[in-house]
């Protein structure tokens, strides 16, 4: 089953959103992302990401101390990528 552009435009606004406002952690967002927009299980997801099955079950799971490398390749099938953003309760 596929999802629609507009539907997966939202999930994946839904998921920034969630990263952004601190109620979704990186780990849960790939899992949404690769379960709700993907379709994919773990083993095909991290062959496209071109990272290892046991590299993507710690992102998933919140464990080790993945690289930036591995975050962007994660997160690029959905046009996103790791970045810095100024805080929302820091002041200028």
């Amino acid at each position: 089953m596929t999802v629609s552009i507009e539907i997966r435009g939202l999930l994946i606004e839904s998921v920034m959103a969630g990263i952004a406002d601190g109620s979704l952690e990186l780990g849960a967002a790939v899992r949404r992302l690769r379960i709700e927009v993907a379709k994919m299980q773990q083993t095909q997801f991290a062959k496209m990401c071109k990272i290892s099955v046991r590299t993507l079950i710690q992102i998933e799971q919140g464990e080790g101390n993945p690289t930036l490398n591995s975050l962007n390749a994660v997160f690029r099938p959905f046009g996103l990528q790791m970045g810095v953003m100024r805080r929302p309760d820091r002041l200028r």
